[in-house]
């Protein structure tokens, strides 16, 4: 799970992961900020634009010219520069050689996961 430490929702993320009995390694996006390549993959599994927090004040202190040029192009950047806006939690799950991402946290949505 990627993510910010002290993210309600992270927070909530984990605490359901606990009680379902599953491990889980957490990378905070502040200590660890992924690099343009690595969003560049991720964006390919979720799509760019799910990447992108636009609900976060991260976002919403970016002037206005800057949010309307966002395009895949130059995305990656800016979230490299800017951890805080990539949505979080962020969660990888790999099963042999496969592996998913999903963004966001819902109760349902990881019991669905999770086959629970």
């Amino acid at each position: 799970m990627h993510g910010i430490s002290n993210c309600d929702t992270i927070k909530k993320a984990k605490k359901w992961l606990l009680d379902q009995g599953i491990e889980c390694h957490f990378r905070d996006y502040k200590k660890q900020p992924p690099a343009a390549q690595e969003l560049r993959q991720w964006g390919l599994i979720v799509g760019w634009e799910a990447l992108l927090n636009k609900r976060g004040t991260s976002w919403r202190k970016l002037p206005e010219e800057v949010q309307s040029s966002v395009t895949e192009e130059n995305v990656f950047a800016l979230l490299c520069d800017n951890p805080s806006m990539i949505k979080r939690p962020f969660l990888v799950v790999q099963d042999g050689t496969h592996i998913d991402a999903f963004v966001g946290f819902k109760p349902e949505q990881y019991a669905a996961i999770f086959k629970l």
